[in-house]
């Protein structure tokens, strides 16, 4: 077995550990996880992705190092995200990696901090007693608080949820979309849609297979959407070029494709995140919308960043529409605030506002 802490430790020598139980913030993502410890920030960002040799079960390496095995390990080696669609696809991967991530920030491993923890909006009692046991196994103080992304990146965008006027966050993650409209503390209307950044990975994988005849693996596939790919027309369309396994040979073949071709394969998961906005306002009441009118929608999450996606939804939907002050952060932010100001936010999400 590969030695977790020489393997790994590379990436975490220069953070300072949390000597005792301090309470921490978890955005368990899909795509990547981020821990913030109160008092310190975020301390961790990592894909949330796990090596495991498939003999034995154990655990040969967990975020950067192992997203860079991605399509590259051997028969005995595999490399797995354990959460898709934002909810646990297998519990034991995804408790050994929380339970990782989080020996990163404590140094005393019989520590048992508080820890809110993330979930989408559209979760079901099962997948959020599995996320909550998951962050006990791993090490949580019981019971582990459960928040839901977008009053977390509500609140991480720096809205006034706790105000009497409509917020609308439109997050964006890997796995998912989930809109919500946000007054007095709850959420008054909301809509999840399991289709995020991965599902406009697989487009872009689909497009290049059926088109061009050239398989892709998922890190090129990202690397083109975040590159090339867009919502709305560009000003200037531009070629590009990738390299790939042909279908028809099997030997390496570079192929060519230009960014309207790239935005027309991500034109169904584009649509369903434009269609998840437009469900959720129909059903705000008036005088919500009309606030959200003056003040706009406000875009979190790592697939907000899609080029041309704020301007795709402003046409479709003639709401102002603005990105939060750091999309990839906003949610791990808000569970960070709600710890810094647990007497205020306690009582209003958790129904409890103990120190």
């Amino acid at each position: 077995m590969i030695d977790q802490r020489n393997r790994l430790g590379e990436n975490y020598r220069s953070r300072r550990l949390v000597l005792g139980p301090r309470d921490v913030a978890v955005d368990l993502g899909t795509a990547n996880t981020l821990v913030y410890v109160r008092g310190e920030g975020i301390v961790l960002d990592e894909p949330s992705v796990v090596a495991v040799n498939a003999l034995d079960g154990n655990l040969l390496a967990v975020g950067e190092t192992a997203k860079r095995m991605i399509g590259r390990t051997p028969g005995h080696i595999q490399a797995v995200r354990p959460l898709k669609d934002g909810v646990i696809a297998d519990f034991e991967i995804c408790e050994k990696m929380l339970r990782y991530f989080i020996q990163q920030v404590h140094s005393r491993r019989w520590a048992k901090p508080r820890m809110v923890i993330c979930v989408p909006s559209g979760v079901t009692g099962v997948e959020r007693r599995a996320v909550q046991e998951a962050a006990e196994y791993a090490g949580s103080r019981s019971p582990a608080y459960i928040i839901e992304e977008p009053m977390a990146a509500a609140i991480g965008a720096g809205l006034p949820v706790a105000e009497p006027t409509g917020s609308m966050i439109v997050d964006v993650g890997g796995g998912t979309t989930e809109v919500a409209v946000i007054s007095l503390g709850g959420v008054v209307a909301s809509q999840s849609s399991r289709v995020g950044g991965d599902e406009m990975d697989e487009a872009i994988k689909q497009f290049l297979r059926k088109e061009r005849d050239v398989d892709v693996g998922d890190l090129i596939a990202e690397s083109i959407k975040k590159r090339l790919g867009s919502a709305h027309p560009l000003t200037q369309e531009i070629r590009a070029e990738v390299r790939g396994r042909s279908i028809r040979t099997g030997l390496p073949e570079a192929v060519a494709f230009t960014t309207r071709e790239v935005r027309e394969a991500l034109e169904e998961p584009v649509s369903d995140v434009v269609d998840t906005v437009k469900v959720t306002l129909d059903r705000t009441p008036p005088e919500l919308a009309a606030d959200i009118m003056e003040r706009g929608v406000t875009l979190a999450g790592g697939g907000s960043l899609l080029i041309g996606l704020a301007e795709r939804i402003r046409a479709e939907t003639g709401m102002p529409v603005w990105m939060a002050p750091d999309p990839l952060t906003a949610v791990v932010e808000g569970a960070g605030r709600v710890l810094e100001e647990f007497s205020r936010f306690g009582e209003m999400i958790f129904g409890d506002d103990r120190e």
